[in-house]
């Protein structure tokens, strides 16, 4: 059983961002067109889960697949596209996640789709804010 935790935001968490982009820089390579921060501990101030969403985009999804011997060198779990076609998604940290990475390849329409949502709430205080607080309220509650 997992508890899902919501705080408030934390000073670390683009730090922790940076850290994990760099490392998968290492790993990708050319791959790697560009790696974006998203989920709620990517928008300054607002309530989230500590778990830090990565979503690198890359040049070519099939590629990613050879890579994952070296993902679970730096404590990710690969699990293949996990429900959504084209993405190939990881997670770190077992049953106390860290790190969640949504790799796509450039073009992909759910890309726009994280950075829209990111970006919104990012730019508008007041829908963040009720977002953010709304979120403790339902999540506090709810065991995986």
């Amino acid at each position: 059983m997992r508890k899902v935790e919501v705080c408030p935001y934390d000073e670390e968490w683009p730090k922790m961002f940076h850290q994990e982009m760099i490392k998968l820089q290492g790993i990708y390579g050319l791959q790697i067109v560009t790696i974006h921060h998203i989920g709620s501990t990517s928008i300054k101030g607002i309530k989230a889960k500590p778990i830090i969403d990565i979503m690198p985009v890359v040049k070519d999804i099939t590629e990613v697949d050879k890579f994952n011997d070296q993902m679970r060198v730096i404590g990710y779990e690969p699990r293949g596209e996990n429900g959504i076609p084209g993405r190939r998604y990881f997670q770190k940290g077992g049953a106390a996640r860290t790190h969640h990475i949504h790799i796509y390849q450039q073009g992909d329409v759910q890309i726009e789709r994280h950075l829209a949502f990111r970006d919104y709430l990012r730019i508008n205080s007041e829908l963040k804010n009720k977002y953010g607080n709304s979120k403790g309220k339902v999540i506090k509650t709810i065991s995986l």
